[in-house]
């Protein structure tokens, strides 16, 4: 299984520390740097967020191998055609190692405060809809026009093209509903699934194979993979420091906090290990290991010299 970091950029992470949690992931062999895309704090409310688009942006010119990418660009916030123009920039100046989430918006407080639409559910994912097809055609087609509910765009040609062709692989996601398993048949390189058990990682990629058979894709084309908080250290007495400082990042009021064990990764390289190990057998190909203590570059070489290598040591077979 395939192991990357996610960082809730909106959480008071500076440029320093951008800097350091990317130099980390390229020298300990974490092969991709994720960040949430949001503009206002969910957990630490007198923290800051730096854009995330312009970080990646800046991270893709002083990095070498890591990938990058967003998880998700919610389509509340900004125009198709300027989100796809933004990736093309990104996926030039990193040499073609970006990668695009996107989702429907979910975090209501910060649309208000942001000055940003927050329609109901339904009209967020027909715009989320809209986006992505507007998208992915600007990245693929030329000369083509769209006439949607939300948008309409007439004879476009965004130039450049990607560099990876035919585009940036496209992450979509979500708990695996008709709608979003649907959509992602038809658009996603990638279907990724929040704080979900095992057993929920394997219903959710029994839904995606049956939205990939109904437009005749190969499910194996469309990976599942796995987006929850990690916490681990290469002994249990580094395992319990860092669930102590995560605690600490999370604030005064989680001081009696205990992690949700059931859908975090919490405990030695050789627990979490094994609880990968299920996700594997459920059908889940790579995982993103939400980063709380971003301050904490020390954990991402437990992660990506010690829990790999465990991984790989330790792999059983997984569906794909």
């Amino acid at each position: 299984m395939e192991l990357r970091l996610m960082v809730e950029g909106q959480e008071g992470v500076t440029w320093e520390q951008w800097l350091a949690l990317a130099q980390a992931c390229e020298e300990h062999g974490v092969g991709a740097l994720f960040r949430s895309d949001h503009y206002s704090s969910i957990v630490r409310p007198e923290e800051g967020s730096l854009d995330a688009w312009t970080t990646l942006a800046a991270l893709a010119a002083v990095t070498d191998r890591v990938r990058l990418g967003t998880m998700v660009s919610p389509a509340t916030f900004r125009h198709p055609s300027v989100l796809a123009r933004m990736a093309v920039t990104v996926d030039h100046v990193s040499g073609g190692r970006l990668e695009v989430g996107m989702g429907t918006g979910w975090f209501e407080g910060e649309h208000v405060r942001n000055g940003f639409p927050f329609p109901d559910v339904p009209t967020r994912f027909a715009l989320f809809a809209e986006q992505v097809e507007i998208v992915v055609r600007s990245w693929t087609e030329s000369a083509w026009s769209h006439d949607g509910r939300h948008y309409a765009l007439e004879g476009q040609t965004a130039l450049p093209r990607p560099v990876q062709q035919p585009h940036p692989p496209l992450i979509l996601g979500g708990s695996a509903g008709r709608r979003s398993a649907a959509l992602a048949a038809r658009y996603a390189a990638e279907y990724n699934t929040p704080f979900a058990s095992p057993e929920q990682c394997r219903g959710r990629r029994e839904a995606l194979d049956r939205a990939c058979a109904a437009i005749g894709r190969d499910p194996g084309t469309l990976p599942l993979s796995l987006m929850t908080t990690c916490v681990v250290g290469a002994d249990r007495a580094e395992a319990d420091e860092r669930v102590a400082r995560v605690r600490a990042v999370l604030g005064d009021d989680a001081a009696d906090f205990e992690p949700p064990t059931d859908i975090w990764l919490v405990g030695t390289v050789d627990e979490v290990a094994e609880r990968l190990g299920a996700y594997a057998e459920a059908g889940v190909a790579r995982a993103y290991l939400q980063h709380l203590d971003h301050a904490d570059t020390s954990a991402v070489e437990t992660i990506g010299r010690g829990l790999a290598a465990a991984l790989s040591v330790g792999s059983r077979p997984c569906r794909r």
